[in-house]
């Protein structure tokens, strides 16, 4: 006998990444969708609305969940301010939560803090298998080459994108930090700015078209460089990473988690 479908209730359902979720998971033998969470499309197919065959799964308000629709683990991609809401929610009816939303500030970070003290929690602002393949060999190299590295991060997102630096290029400069002993981030470089410090990282974010992502670190030495590159053709890579978080996330003690842990899980 086959294992259960895992109940994916998705917060932010009508979002670009919400609708390209509704239809992966749709495709997807471990996921079943049964609640579709936002405050617009009200009352309308989740199945519909992203272009596929009816889900029997209509759009509702976080408010308006009950036990029939209630999920196994909560995915997130929604906007910064919404995310206190869908924790204190998750924290509230002990369901574990997987969060792509980026751009958060102190205090939404706490909130998922403070939900992991209840609840499994993995947030990440990239949830890419291959990005986290990245930040893994960012890592090792920040670590080989050491201070003697002139790094430099470059991000490029579409043009609606709202935050910047993305999320993932902070982390990435947050684990060459860490590797290599630089302390600080120079975000752009206009007018006499004088010659490059030791310790420093560039940090330069590209806004155009409709990229979904690219993400470049430049590490250079006397000589010669290296440089690690991940470039997203489309969503696709990101919300299966959120799919497979939320079927490794299952079950799961309470807690913070990474997809580092989903990767070394084999989900």
């Amino acid at each position: 006998m086959s294992a259960a479908r895992i109940r994916i209730g998705l917060h932010g359902a009508m979002g670009r990444m919400g609708l390209r979720l509704i239809q992966l998971i749709s495709e997807d033998p471990r996921v079943e969708l049964v609640a579709a969470i936002d405050r617009s499309r009200i009352g309308e197919d989740a199945g519909v609305a992203a272009g596929i065959r009816p889900l029997g799964v209509p759009v509702r308000a976080l408010e308006d969940l009950g036990p029939a629709n209630r999920p196994d683990v909560v995915i997130d991609f929604s906007h910064p301010s919404a995310v206190p809401l869908i924790a204190d929610y998750c924290r509230r009816e002990k369901l574990p939560l997987v969060v792509g939303t980026t751009g958060l500030e102190a205090a939404q970070q706490q909130a998922l803090e403070q939900a992991a003290a209840a609840v499994p929690v993995l947030a990440s602002p990239n949830m890419s298998r291959a990005v986290n393949l990245l930040m893994k060999l960012v890592s090792e190299a920040a670590s080989a080459m050491g201070p003697a590295a002139d790094v430099e991060i470059v991000e490029r997102h579409h043009k609606l994108k709202k935050d910047s630096p993305s999320g993932t290029a902070i982390r990435l400069a947050e684990l060459v930090m860490a590797a290599s002993g630089a302390d600080r981030l120079v975000h752009g470089r206009e007018g006499q700015v004088g010659e490059r410090t030791r310790g420093e990282i560039g940090m330069h974010a590209v806004r155009a078209g409709d990229c979904p992502g690219e993400h470049t670190v430049l590490f250079a030495l006397g000589g010669d460089t290296l440089e690690l590159t991940h470039r997203a053709l489309n969503r696709d890579g990101f919300v299966r990473g959120a799919i497979d978080a939320a079927v490794f996330l299952a079950g799961k003690s309470p807690g913070s988690y990474a997809m580092r842990d989903v990767l070394e899980s084999g989900c």
